[in-house]
């Protein structure tokens, strides 16, 4: 974990409710997809955690919905502003665990740390088909980003507006070779992934509300098969043979 000050370079609107944020800053701490980062937030007492979609050293990208007053005075502060964050939170994706056909699937904001999984694997040489869900084509967003990639990206929307209609495990069901997932999203998404009976491994990356984000408060404490563990600390990512629904 670090404490590093960073400048909002731009905010830019991708849905109603989905904002692009990059930010200039030290984010050398971050060492894996899937971690995330705690923001601070002026006159706010709770930071705000916030995974993140894509980094380099001194550059991060976060993918921001707005969830109440602070996401919403978050996403219309101005460039140049300096905010206050704690980086390399949390334990990410193990790409090195994960066998070579392997599916990324993502639900609304979910898709946010994929995108970062997914230009990691592909620099290593793999090409992960990516699975996106959606409420409907107005809220999808990053579609042009993952494509960019050369990625194999399908699409699934509740109303049918775009690509399937229906959920993601729809789309799951149909893949041949969708033995292995890495997953982020809202927990019924993932609760439905993880019991698709042809799945023989995973890795799920869980939302939870979290006060202090490193562990301190235990306050996003959830049971597995292996006992008690801290979402913010032992997670937010963890192996679908540890989950207890």
């Amino acid at each position: 974990m670090k404490q590093s000050l960073f400048t909002l370079e731009h905010a830019r609107q991708l849905t109603g409710d989905v904002w692009e944020l990059a930010l200039a800053g030290d984010a050398s701490a971050i060492t894996a997809p899937g971690q995330f980062v705690n923001l601070e937030l002026p006159g706010k007492f709770l930071r705000r955690p916030i995974s993140v979609c894509d980094w380099t050293e001194e550059r991060l990208v976060l993918l921001v919905k707005e969830a109440g007053a602070g996401t919403r005075e978050l996403v219309r502060l101005p460039a140049g502003t300096r905010l206050d964050l704690l980086t390399g939170l949390g334990n990410g994706f193990d790409v090195s665990a994960v066998p070579e056909e392997a599916v990324l699937t993502g639900g609304g904001v979910g898709a946010a740390p994929l995108y970062g999984l997914a230009r990691r694997m592909k620099e290593a040489g793999r090409s992960p088909a990516v699975v996106l869900g959606f409420r409907s084509r107005e809220d999808a967003f990053y579609l042009e980003e993952f494509a960019a990639l050369g990625l194999p990206v399908k699409i699934a929307t509740e109303d049918g507006s775009l690509g399937a209609g229906g959920f993601v495990t729809g789309v799951l069901r149909n893949l041949p070779d969708c033995r292995y997932v890495l997953a982020c999203g809202p927990s019924p998404m993932l609760k439905a992934v993880c019991a698709l009976p042809q799945l023989t491994g995973g890795q799920f990356s869980f939302e939870a509300r979290m006060a202090c984000g490193f562990g301190a408060c235990v306050g996003c404490t959830i049971g597995t098969k292996n006992g008690l563990r801290r979402v913010c600390k032992d997670g937010p990512v963890f192996r679908k043979e540890e989950i207890l629904w």
